[in-house]
């Protein structure tokens, strides 16, 4: 449920209001992007992150305290973004589109999507937030399943999250876990199975 816009909005320039703090924030989560993206979870310290943005270190130090504080608001920025499901009047369409977001946001070289996953491995704090940031996604894109039951193409009782599973949780094993190729297919392929799990009826 992202794209590549959103892939990368923990670069979040316009999270919130202006002014010094936004900017502060904006500097050092662009630095913690580009030193993921560049050099990778070991080379992410609040010191590199204070050069890397030219913030003094004692501010950075002051806000975010070390590396998982760091990535938890990287996350929690991509989370603030604006983001809604497609809406292409069918379930089918819909949840090709979420599962080409994903798909983009996963096989694009550099990845800040695959660099957050891997690092939530490797910070409890990181982790946190990544599972908020998933949860806010699935509640978001729970009106595409909630537009179909109301269509008829889903069952009324469904569970929203069980279809948005089904048809996007396949896309992150193949690209992430098992790093396969993308191929043409592979959006609509696991959307159509979200919509199998969507029509199920007692």
């Amino acid at each position: 449920m992202s794209s590549d816009a959103q892939a990368r909005s923990t670069r979040p320039g316009a999270a919130r209001p202006g002014g010094r703090t936004a900017r502060t924030r904006e500097r050092v989560l662009d630095a913690v992007t580009s030193l993921l993206l560049e050099e990778g979870y070991e080379a992410l310290t609040v010191d590199a992150v204070a050069a890397r943005s030219g913030v003094h270190r004692t501010t950075v130090y002051r806000r975010w305290r070390d590396t998982g504080s760091l990535l938890a608001d990287s996350l929690d920025a991509a989370r603030e973004q604006t983001w809604e499901p497609p809406d292409t009047g069918t379930l089918l369409g819909d949840l090709t589109g979420i599962n080409r977001q994903i798909v983009a946001a996963l096989t694009e070289d550099p990845s800040i999507t695959r660099a957050l996953i891997a690092a939530s491995f490797r910070s409890p704090a990181a982790a946190r937030a990544l599972r908020s940031f998933w949860e806010d996604r699935y509640a978001r894109a729970a009106v595409a399943v909630e537009r179909a039951a109301r269509r008829g193409e889903a069952a009324g009782n469904v569970d929203a999250r069980t279809v948005l599973i089904a048809s996007c949780a396949p896309i992150f094993y193949e690209l992430a876990v098992m790093r396969s190729p993308a191929t043409e297919d592979i959006a609509e392929r696991y959307a159509r199975a979200g919509v199998a799990v969507a029509a199920r009826r007692p």
